[in-house]
């Protein structure tokens, strides 16, 4: 485990996790949230979003967590000799969106940019969940089971396989 991409959809607590595995790993730690986005929650320029990506991809150790764009995902995912998908059922992921954006007044969300807007942004994850769902979430999970003979893959389908995660490694 060298090179590890954590994905799925918002609010399944990819960065939780994320920052977990760095921990008991010892793998630097790449948010793709906070590279993407700035203090406040501006967007980077995408070219300098993308040449960031690109300058952690080269590298030979890292654990990236999130999204960033369909661009990158796609050389992430294959980069990385470890795949971490989040898969969890569609009302968690709600659920754990509405919990993050009540915390997130009193405690900033884990792996946000700082000051970022928690009304705007978790408003945005309430409409990506439903379009990951739909479209993105069945082209990771056949993503997965073609990667499974030459990654190591973790399909991560419930809260209590988040917690036995870090007893398989």
């Amino acid at each position: 485990m060298k090179k590890v991409a954590v994905f799925g959809n918002a609010g399944g607590g990819k960065s939780t996790l994320s920052k977990r595995l760095s921990q008991i790993t010892g793998l630097p730690l790449y948010v793709l949230d906070k590279i993407k986005y700035q203090s406040g929650g501006t967007e980077v320029p995408h070219e300098d979003y993308k040449h960031a990506h690109q300058q952690i991809l080269v590298t030979d150790r890292w654990i990236i967590d999130g999204f960033g764009c369909m661009e990158t995902l796609w050389l992430r995912l294959h980069e990385a000799d470890t795949l971490v998908f989040i898969d969890l059922p569609l009302y968690v992921h709600g659920w754990w969106v509405t919990k993050r954006l009540i915390t997130g007044y009193f405690k900033p969300p884990e792996g946000w940019p700082s000051n970022s807007p928690i009304l705007r942004s978790s408003l945005s994850s309430y409409r990506v969940l439903w379009l990951c769902h739909k479209y993105l979430t069945p082209k990771y999970r056949e993503y997965i089971e073609q990667a499974q003979s030459i990654k190591n893959v973790y399909h991560i389908r419930s809260t209590k396989q988040i917690s036995q995660f870090f007893e398989l490694i």
